[in-house]
């Protein structure tokens, strides 16, 4: 089996671990939308951006769907700048992380969960904390799985990524 095949296979594995049961926000959606197009290429934004509007028609969608796809777009358009080392790409995702928080609560406070001032803009953030933790653990838990798959590919010389 090829490289790409065993790295196409274990992306869908990951992209199908959406449907267990998991805690709020322990989620694939940062590291599959930041590594798929640094690793194969800025043409690949769409299958991620589509591989999660499939699994939402089956999860059910939510008021802030809109700024959850919207953060897929863009980590993955971000994703190019930091390929070069793994501090780069930890670089990357940290800001990625960030800016997935920022947006995402964003969209949560628009949507009336919270009053309409910077009160309810603040209570909205500091309420969403616990759950940027398990965003950020599955995160981390996710990309290690990725960098070890490659790690692994790229030692054993059956994954050659040099486009982008």
């Amino acid at each position: 089996m090829s490289g790409y095949k065993i790295f196409i296979a274990t992306l869908i594995l990951l992209a199908s671990s959406r449907f267990l049961p998991h805690p709020p926000n322990f989620t694939n959606l940062i590291a599959l939308s930041f590594y798929v197009p640094l690793l194969f290429g800025r043409k690949y934004i769409p299958l991620v951006f589509f591989s999660f509007v499939i699994t939402d028609l089956f999860i059910g969608f939510h008021k802030t769907l809109f700024f959850t796809w919207l953060s897929v777009i863009i980590i993955g358009y971000i994703s190019i700048l930091y390929k070069e080392t793994l501090k780069y790409r930890a670089q990357g995702i940290a800001i990625s992380l960030i800016f997935f928080y920022i947006l995402s609560n964003f969209g949560v406070w628009l949507s009336g969960m919270y009053t309409y001032d910077i009160v309810g803009l603040i209570n909205c953030y500091v309420m969403a904390i616990p759950f940027f933790g398990n965003t950020i653990i599955s995160t981390i838990v996710y990309i290690s799985v990725i960098e070890i798959l490659i790690k692994y590919l790229r030692l054993n010389n059956l994954l050659n990524l040099k486009h982008n």
